[in-house]
């Protein structure tokens, strides 16, 4: 039996055990492309149900890859643990284009105390999730292995010994040695390792298909509406977006991912549809933890989250750390009329006033950002956007999804008569 076919043959017996179904497609996808034999592994473990305490969550299930890796649903948090009755904390961000081109966590300062005092301090950036706490790849596919609101694992010898009870055991035996069981400590090592690679080379998690990448190319053109819209993104004076979801090409004509890396406060509201702010005590300050605690002294930093990505974004229905709203134009509405109609958003206190910035302590809400366009206006002012700037806005949004009909392809087809079969092929 060729190796292609043995991996199609591990896949499929995988399917059978983890409980999901294999399509022509995933097959073709699994057998064909040119993995490393470490990656081939890792797409089989990001994939298996069976690795979790509950034996229904995988990988896959949060970071759904028919849905942008990012969720598959308008949960504001996914649903996880033993019993996958175990709510989360935090939206599922997208693991779309920023694998392979996050920097490692930073945050530069000056040298001296009154340098720090005198200069405008540099924002963090970089690192892996929300809160920027995983440097490497390999370490941020580990904690949802052990955390109790996903796959509740109780330790690497528990994951080790449910992958040595998997169809694939033996490859994995195969590709890292004989005796890779032996050393559980390398043996979970080595398996991340092959997560990481999965997510490194498979060209699923950064297609650059979009209908923008093929404006960039001068394939196509952005309609009116579009341009509108890509105009009010760019626009320091109004939207700003642009700011930090850089849009332009990197230097070496780098297709843009729409982030820079950096962390900010918007003052998302309070979501209510997480249990954990079912307690009043409870605030999730990002860089200052709960889950990231090597910040927790750096006052400044709390209430900070990572700029995410905004390719795909029109395709999510659930938006920000906290999953607070779940549609895109909701989203662009908050950002623009925060200021001008703080009611409209946020929770009311003693006396029925609104409170802002309420899903921050009281301490920490000076350190969202009121100083950048459109996040400077007033209560009674103007929104930086009307409603049909807003749907403008939306437009261009939207030609970040991925999967748009390849020009090329569709002009070839046409000229043949074949534009279902085109359009099939441009990954429909």
């Amino acid at each position: 039996m060729s190796f292609f076919n043995a991996r199609r043959a591990v896949f499929t017996a995988l399917a059978a055990a983890a409980g999901f179904s294999v399509t022509p497609a995933a097959l073709a996808d699994t057998t064909t492309s040119t993995y490393s034999d470490a990656a081939a592994l890792g797409k089989l473990i990001f994939f298996d149900r069976s690795l979790s305490a509950s034996g229904k969550m995988s990988c896959a299930t949060c970071h759904s890859p028919s849905h942008a890796y990012g969720p598959p649903n308008g949960l504001a948090a996914q649903l996880g643990g033993a019993d996958m009755k175990t709510q989360g904390t935090r939206a599922v961000p997208s693991l779309r284009y920023v694998l392979n081109r996050t920097p490692i966590w930073s945050h530069p300062q000056a040298a001296s105390l009154s340098e720090r005092l005198t200069e405008t301090d540099n924002a963090p950036m970089g690192g892996f999730g929300w809160d920027g706490r995983f440097n490497s790849l390999h370490d941020q596919a580990t904690f949802p292995l052990f955390n109790p609101n996903e796959m509740a694992n109780r330790d690497p010898a528990d994951v080790l010994a449910k992958l040595q009870r998997t169809p694939y055991a033996a490859r994995f035996r195969q590709v890292f040695g004989d005796t890779i069981f032996v050393d559980p400590r390398k043996a979970f090592a080595q398996a991340m390792y092959a997560v990481e690679r999965y997510q490194l080379e498979d060209p699923a998690f950064h297609p650059y298909n979009s209908k923008f990448d093929y404006y960039l190319d001068g394939k196509v053109k952005l309609t009116a509406q579009e341009m509108r819209g890509k105009q009010l993104f760019d626009d320091p004076a109004r939207g700003n977006c642009a700011s930090c979801h850089i849009d332009q090409p990197g230097v070496n004509g780098a297709h843009p991912l729409f982030t820079d890396y950096t962390f900010e406060a918007l003052g998302v509201p309070r979501n209510r549809e997480l249990k954990a702010n079912a307690d009043p005590r409870y605030y999730d300050m990002g860089l200052c933890g709960p889950l990231r605690t090597d910040q927790s002294a750096e006052k400044a930093n709390c209430g900070l989250f990572k700029t995410p990505s905004l390719r795909n974004t029109a395709t999510r229905r659930v938006f920000f750390h906290n999953g607070r709203f779940h549609t895109l134009k909701d989203a662009l509405r908050f950002y623009v009329q925060r200021d001008t109609d703080p009611a409209k958003w946020y929770s009311k206190g003693a006396h029925h006033k609104v409170v802002k910035f309420d899903d921050l302590p009281v301490d920490y809400r000076v350190n969202v950002d009121t100083i950048d366009e459109p996040l400077t206006r007033k209560q009674g002012e103007q929104p930086a956007w009307s409603e049909q700037e807003i749907d403008d806005v939306a437009a261009f949004l939207a030609t970040l999804n991925d999967d748009y009909p390849d020009p090329t392809r569709v002009a070839y087809a046409k000229g043949k008569g074949l534009v279902k079969t085109a359009w099939h092929a441009g990954g429909r």
